[in-house]
């Protein structure tokens, strides 16, 4: 009997929040098999989804850095999973792969998208969706092509607590830095400061968050990541030193904002000028030239304790994917955010 497949498709683009049961149809289907490779693919199973901030903007229909998820195609997402079958001379039956098969159990992937997982010491297996996949791909380069932080400077993290926030802290640590996180509970902001070793960690729901980053920053913000926008983003402004590098990794706060939402501009964005701040967005993307150096050092990290991470990983299936992309926007999670579809012990072969 033919294996049943599940797939996540784009029923209706969201106006603001993502409404499962609303925003995603699951459908079932007959599984691809081994006889439905071409030369060059591999069939895969897939263990774990990444769920990102990034995936909100993918359902706008509007221009971006990727083409919009259209209504009934699968939606599009990182996954690390196990070839069942393979074509491809650089995989083989067994091993495991990270590859952007989307919301899916069982998927063809072809060459150019399938990466075998060869996990250094102190990593394991879904380290590859976060800290030494596109998640540390993003704080390592995006601090070493744009921030470039040197010792000694002040580096303030917004959404610190986050997959990204919380390694570009950990790498600004040992540029030498001064790191101060900003993160939006106290248990989080313990977390920074206790496991990952930031210098301050700020909770920017309490009252006292603007004077508590002027106490925090007396010689100003040489480096500001931003990883949520608003009225974060303009508090940073105000404390800028002048030159100041201004990474621009996302806008979470925003993200959720339809067109009819009433959406706060940035009212001190003349300091860009007045402190003649670099301000500059990126994509991981462009910084492909990079990823072998990054992840050489973040493994070495990695091995040597030097650097930690956090997973919250939802158990239960794809079923979960929709309910959990959207606690993502409501700061539930702490560190990396995954969907288990199977579990890496139950196929065996993965220390975990």
């Amino acid at each position: 009997m033919a294996r049943e497949n599940k797939t996540f498709v784009l029923a209706k683009r969201p106006e603001n929040h993502i409404v499962p049961g609303e925003t995603f149809r699951l459908e079932k289907a007959p599984a691809p098999t081994a006889d439905d490779l071409k030369d060059g693919e591999a069939l895969v199973e897939a263990l774990y989804l990444s769920l990102d901030p990034a995936m909100r903007g993918w359902l706008n229909d509007s221009r971006s850095y990727l083409p919009p998820v259209g209504i009934d195609e699968k939606m599009r997402g990182g996954a690390i999973g196990r070839v069942l079958a393979s074509k491809n001379p650089k995989v083989k039956e067994g091993d495991f792969v990270s590859a952007p098969i989307g919301w899916t159990e069982v998927a063809i992937a072809p060459d150019s998208i399938i990466e075998k997982i060869e996990t250094p010491k102190g990593g394991k297996l879904t380290d590859f969706l976060g800290v030494l996949g596109l998640t540390g791909l993003t704080a390592w380069t995006g601090l070493h092509n744009i921030g470039k932080p040197k010792a000694g400077e002040t580096v303030v993290v917004s959404g610190a607590a986050g997959a990204t926030g919380s390694v570009v802290g950990q790498v600004a640590k040992q540029r030498g830095a001064r790191v101060v996180g900003i993160a939006g509970s106290d248990e989080k902001c313990a977390w920074l400061v206790n496991d990952l070793g930031f210098d301050v960690a700020l909770n920017y729901k309490k009252d006292s968050f603007r004077k508590d980053l002027e106490k925090a920053t007396p010689d100003f913000i040489d480096v500001y990541w931003d990883n949520v926008g608003g009225e974060i983003l303009e508090a940073a402004l105000g404390r800028a030193k002048k030159n100041a590098r201004f990474v621009m990794c996302g806008s979470i706060s925003g993200y959720n904002s339809g067109k009819n939402s009433e959406s706060k501009g940035i009212r001190n964005l003349f300091m860009v000028v007045t402190m003649r701040i670099h301000m500059e967005g990126f994509i991981v993307f462009d910084f492909a030239k990079d990823y072998a150096a990054a992840r050489k050092e973040l493994g070495q990290w990695l091995a040597e304790g030097k650097i930690q991470r956090k997973e919250h990983i939802v158990t239960g299936g794809i079923e979960q994917a929709e309910h959990s992309i959207k606690n993502l926007f409501e700061g539930e999670n702490t560190g990396k955010l995954l969907v288990e579809i199977k579990s890496a012990d139950e196929v065996g072969g993965a220390k975990l």
